[in-house]
């Protein structure tokens, strides 16, 4: 199995910007924080301590700033459990907290409140109500074209407010959702309810394979449209520009990343969710 760096891991390495070099080689390192708790699932959240900017930015220095024992607090403001942490060897860092009672709900709102040394670290969100996905489909440009792309297509509420985010996942090559590249979406922007658009693949640190924004014949692709809050879509967007703007997320070209997390940096998001699964044709072998 393919090895993964969970990108927001990464790139929250270095979060400010770089014009203040000198300084940020002096700063205290802080926790970063990916979470999240998706309707009908259970959180998950990975923790780390900032890189220096003077470090070298790799899987082995990662590793050496993953954090393992916190205790963290997930809460809905009646009921709350302590995540507990696992091993996942397909993924660097390979450590993930997770909970297994506390299930996401559609309106309601968590809290996160990590604890570790002397130190404190809290968030909150809610997760919005779903949104569902209708059909996506695996398109090529030619029939003779080995890669291709994703188009979804759903209907937006009018009579609601959503932020999204389209995510994929190609089964045996990626341990997560991945953002997809222009993923980020506000329906103040659609001009008419009913969606359809491209999926351009996101973006993975470290994969062992070249990076491309296309999809291949013998993939199975999980598609997933999530509802997600303005906080959420922030960071998202923010992380999206580092690339754009500097081509290389791990060091933010001229801005900090967006964040709701109150002591540390990153994010803490709540989801709805809506999946469909996608086979694309078979991979045509070599001849010999």
């Amino acid at each position: 199995m393919k090895k993964y760096l969970l990108f927001v891991f990464g790139l929250l390495a270095v979060s400010c910007s770089s014009d203040n070099f000198d300084e940020q080689k002096n700063m205290e390192s802080k926790i970063v924080v990916e979470g999240w708790i998706e309707e009908g699932d259970y959180a998950n959240v990975l923790l780390s301590s900032s890189i220096p900017v003077a470090d070298v930015i790799d899987s082995t220095n990662v590793l050496n700033h993953v954090i393992r024992s916190a205790k963290i607090t997930i809460s809905d403001g009646e009921n709350s459990e302590i995540l507990r942490v696992k091993n996942d060897k397909n993924r660097i860092p390979p450590f993930v907290y997770f909970g297994s009672t506390l299930m996401g709900e559609a309106g309601k709102e968590y809290s996160i409140k990590i604890e570790y040394l002397n130190r404190v670290v809290e968030a909150s969100t809610a997760i919005p109500k779903s949104v569902k996905l209708r059909n996506a489909t695996y398109i090529k440009q030619s029939a003779t074209d080995t890669t291709g792309y994703v188009f979804v297509k759903f209907d937006d509420p009018v009579s609601e407010k959503n932020y999204y985010q389209i995510a994929t996942k190609v089964e045996g090559e990626e341990p997560i959702f991945v953002p997809s590249f222009y993923g980020n979406l506000d329906d103040k922007n659609f001009k008419s309810p009913t969606i359809e658009m491209q999926i351009n693949r996101g973006i993975l640190l470290f994969p062992k394979t070249k990076f491309t924004p296309n999809f291949n014949d013998g993939d199975l692709i999980h598609v997933k449209l999530r509802t997600q809050t303005k906080e959420s879509l922030d960071f998202w967007n923010s992380w999206q520009n580092e690339i754009v703007n500097a081509k290389n997320p791990i060091y933010p070209s001229n801005t900090s990343l967006k964040s709701n997390i109150k002591g540390g940096i990153g994010i803490w998001a709540g989801y709805g969710q809506s999946n469909i699964i996608v086979q694309t044709p078979p991979k045509k072998t070599k001849p010999i």
